[in-house]
């Protein structure tokens, strides 16, 4: 039985002493860092300060232990570097050294899961792989499992790959080390006098072994996993281990619904010291994980990489090392000329969990004009006008409100002032409650917690009822007026029969979907033209609508009740487009569900066509304004 340690101090020596000194240099403001490492270097302090109250102490030999064996026995690959040793970063130090060095009062360590997010390029893998080598033949750990693992094999073999080409440069590692497989093609390590092996896994492969007692579980790339499958099935094996550790080495991501922003956000809070952080992620210093190390490079909230490269540091730790600043400076310049890059571009090298790479609009931008409110109490009796976009079995079914609320001055070119419309909006949204928890699985997004939360109907049946959006229209009937219903074709005989037997009197608009087909104008309006002698009003199209919402956000003329279904569909929508340039929403991958942001285009198309004096035409009404100052 190990005896138990006790400390009142960590004693400094010269490897507490390296990774106080990247502490201090960033909290002295000498080292670049952004907001969560400036936190886990405060949170490090007050560890040595006060963790001996929980029973945790810094373990000056055992964090020299694991210098040593990066910078004496492992050598890099590949490249520049090609055979020198692993001389560590003091950024690297300061993790390595805080992930070994912390321990128990019983001596075990005491960080049971690492989380660590960089920018590309700022050598992740080959830290991942000398670590996963540590436990392999240096841990101290009989018949040790150590797993690099990723969501696809290719990529759990990169990580894997970094540690066999250090073995093959360390002569001393490769006489102790076996190899299975050709070179260029191992598939295990194995260190046979511990009885030891260290090998690639991934959830494509369909394989795991048989009852897997990982030591180490080196998670690369955790954005890209689709679900916490393989991540959970390893670490809930750690109950074998005295002291495993699960590794998670990422870029930032672009799926809020992800396990890598789960992680992300658990990472951040635990640096900050609070479930609650501010928008500065400023540091209150409670324990919320005493078992997670947290190291999250970040920019602070008003950096611009584009233009300011003295924030570039605060997500690339290694720039001037590894990364040099020559190769940002062309990926800026690849940002700033080639705009379809630049989501990808802020992701991989500046930390900026994008939503979709090509994604519509800054999540920043849509946050401005999302509000809390009750639009049944702030806009009882008003006109409202609805879109609908109808599904059968696995999409939603969504109806959007948009009320106009008055008009907003805006400044023209030329410096004269235009009157433009202002509205309310909102999305409801159904899908079948006998296939939720199925579709929470396949398309890895939360919507039992929407359900929950009351952002998602799920009435019973393994597809939409469309005589519950029906009800739905029957009581907004009740509380405003409805000027009418936008819809494409699909389905929508079945919904509209639906409506009538509840014997709603609403006007229905014609509006597709796609980007090809402009519906007809409705005949009342097409009157209307030629009676003030106009010329003939188009129809509603998608085109048209998806520019009048984009102007209605950029130009803060409309107020979104906040929603997880509508943000999610608005950050996970793109465009395809035409010759003309013409643009319409698309899903950026088949999980995604664009589903509410479709409705409010079609709601807002029918709006401001509504609102549109007097032909029903928003260019006419653009240049025959209510008021010009």
């Amino acid at each position: 039985m190990t005896e138990k340690k006790k400390t009142t101090s960590s004693i400094e020596g010269p490897a507490l002493a390296r990774v106080n000194a990247y502490a201090r240099s960033v909290l002295d403001g000498v080292e670049t860092a952004g907001p969560h490492v400036r936190n886990a270097c405060r949170r490090h302090f007050d560890d040595l300060e006060r963790g001996h109250e929980r029973g945790l102490y810094f373990d000056e030999k055992a964090a020299h232990r694991v210098f040593r064996f990066f910078e004496e026995r492992l050598k890099l690959s590949e490249g520049q570097f090609e055979g020198q040793p692993f001389k560590l970063h003091p950024s690297q130090a300061f993790k390595l050294g805080s992930i070994c060095g912390w321990k128990r009062a019983d001596g075990s360590r005491r960080f049971r899961r690492a989380y660590i997010e960089e920018g590309k390029g700022n050598g992740k893998s080959p830290f991942a792989g000398g670590l996963g080598l540590y436990g392999l033949i240096a841990d101290e750990e009989p018949g040790a499992q150590i797993y690099a693992a990723a969501a696809k094999k290719e990529q759990a073999g990169i990580l894997f790959q970094d540690a066999v080409k250090m073995v093959r440069a360390a002569p001393a590692l490769l006489e102790r080390l076996k190899f299975s497989g050709g070179i260029g093609r191992e598939f295990n390590i194995a260190h046979h006098r511990s009885q030891s092996f260290f090998r690639p896994i991934s959830e494509d492969s369909g394989k795991s072994g048989s009852g897997p007692r990982p030591h180490f579980a080196l998670c690369d790339e955790v954005h890209e996993h689709p679900d916490r499958s393989t991540m959970e099935m390893l670490e809930r094996s750690f109950k074998f281990r005295r002291q495993p550790l699960l590794l998670m080495i990422t870029n930032s991501g672009s799926d809020r619904n992800s396990i890598c922003w789960e992680e992300h956000e658990h990472a951040v809070r635990v640096a900050a010291g609070t479930s609650t952080p501010d928008d500065d992620f400023a540091y209150v210093g409670d324990v919320i994980d005493d078992t997670t190390f947290a190291w999250v490079c970040a920019l602070d909230k008003d950096d611009d990489p584009l233009e300011d490269p003295t924030c570039w540091k605060k997500a690339n730790p290694l720039l001037g090392t590894i990364l040099t600043h020559e190769y940002l400076a062309g990926v800026v310049n690849q940002a700033k000329q080639m705009p379809g890059k630049l989501n990808g571009i802020l992701r991989l090298h500046f930390c900026q969990w994008t939503d979709a790479d090509k994604a519509w609009m800054p999540r920043e931008t849509v946050e401005g004009v999302m509000d809390d409110f009750e639009p049944e109490d702030d806009r009882a009796g008003d006109q409202v006008f609805l879109g609908v976009d109808l599904s059968a079995s696995r999409d939603m079914t969504v109806l959007a409100a948009v009320v106009p609320t008055g008009f907003k001055e805006m400044e023209r070119e030329d410096g004269s002032l235009v009157s433009l419309p202002t509205f309310d909006a909102w999305v409801e949204a159904w899908t079948p409650g006998d296939t939720l928890q199925a579709r929470v699985l396949a398309d890895k997004a939360p919507y039992d917690v929407w359900v929950r939360d009351g952002w998602l109907n799920a009435p019973p049946g393994q597809r939409i009822r469309y005589d519950f959006v029906a009800a739905r229209v029957q009581q907004l009937d009740d509380r405003f007026e409805i000027q009418g219903i936008a819809y494409d074709r699909y389905a929508y005989d079945k919904f509209r029969e639906e409506v009538e037997a509840l014997g709603i009197d609403v006007a229905h608009i014609a509006h597709p979907q796609g980007g090809k087909v402009r519906a007809r104008p409705e005949p009342e309006k097409v009157e209307a033209a030629k009676a003030a002698g106009l010329p003939p009003p188009q129809g509603l199209w998608m085109p048209g609508s998806v520019s009048h919402l984009e102007d209605l956000i950029v130009d803060g003329r409309i107020r979104l009740r906040r929603s997880p279904v509508l943000m999610t569909a608005l950050m996970g929508a793109a465009f395809d487009r035409d010759a003309q340039d013409n643009r319409w929403f698309v899903k950026t991958k088949a999980s995604v569900r664009i589903d509410a942001a479709v409705a409010l285009c079609m709601a807002v198309g029918a709006a401001i066509d509504g609102a549109a004096i007097p032909t029903g035409n928003i260019d006419d009404f653009l240049s025959n304004p209510v008021m010009v100052i």
